[in-house]
């Protein structure tokens, strides 16, 4: 039985717990029921929680604003692509960096350890990009983005995690170092696998500022910067209306709630899914040497 002391503990941490809970949905919340309010709702402040006079009105004006499903397509391809050839680096080089027998195991991991506190900086990289003839290209937003070191160090702890008895077995049995890797690391690494790849899609999925940077051509842009480029033309128009067209103002607010709806929905969907794998990685991630 807990005592009474204990008890309220628990109401006070639980009480906490569900009001910071409160405080990170409710945004969601609102930004999903003031997309399918309608406009005057919204520029009365009538939408609070739950939205009045729905309508889909500003989801039809998203949906049909020319090269919406090309960017689509693009962030997709960006996705995918980059967050694969992202795990194929990152394992990689995480792998090698989990062995004792490295030599220079220490060195290197200092120097890569070291370009998360460093970088070289938004120009230089710029320039850098340039100067191997990426920009404008996809090979610049797959490649020249495609390792966190942070990640790198979470999967070189899971690897390390792993009992060397395994990996002795299979020597014995005459595996070298690329089947070790491929048949037994690699499928006892799956929550691992999971969280590097979530990690590495969200990031993908919500890339945006390189892209805007480094590519100009409309074809290729992902759906964060077409959708930037939507609401800024809305907030545009919005300060070309006079303050009486009410309506007017508040559509364009309504649609900026809307893209925000299309641009999180993909990864707010599939992200339940491998929560527990995401969770568990996290921790196993978590291991020290």
């Amino acid at each position: 039985m807990k005592s009474p002391g204990s008890k309220t503990a628990d109401i006070v941490i639980y009480g906490i717990v569900g009001l910071i809970a409160l405080l990170c949905i409710y945004p969601f919340i609102y930004v999903f029921s003031a997309s399918i309010s309608s406009a005057d709702a919204v520029i009365k402040g009538d939408v609070l929680l739950l939205p009045k006079d729905i309508t889909f009105d500003a989801y039809k004006q998203v949906l049909t604003e020319p090269g919406i499903w090309m960017a689509y397509g693009n962030t997709i391809f960006y996705t995918v692509v980059g967050t694969l050839f992202s795990m194929f680096v990152t394992i990689c080089g995480a792998y090698p960096l989990s062995k004792k027998r490295l030599k220079g195991r220490s060195f290197f991991a200092f120097f890569i350890a070291f370009t998360m506190w460093f970088n070289a900086g938004i120009i230089p990289t710029y320039l850098n990009l340039k100067t191997l003839g990426l920009l404008d290209t996809r090979t610049a937003i797959i490649v020249g983005f495609a390792v966190s070191t942070f990640l790198v160090f979470i999967m070189r702890s899971f690897f390390q995690s792993v009992p060397d008895s395994l990996e002795e077995s299979a020597k014995v049995d005459g595996a070298n170092d690329f089947q070790i890797l491929w048949k037994i690391f690699l499928p006892l690494s799956k929550p691992a696998l999971i969280t590097v790849g979530l990690f590495y899609a969200v990031s993908r999925w919500n890339g945006y500022f390189w892209s805007m940077i480094v590519l100009t051509d409309e074809s290729k842009i992902p759906l964060q910067v077409l959708l930037k480029k939507l609401i800024v033309e809305m907030s545009v128009k919005e300060d070309m209306a006079n303050s009486l067209d009410v309506a007017s103002q508040s559509s364009a607010e309504t649609v900026i709630y809307a893209t925000i709806i299309v641009s999180i929905l993909p990864i707010v969907a599939v992200y339940p899914y491998l929560q527990k794998y995401f969770v568990k990685g996290t921790m196993i991630g978590g291991i020290k040497e």
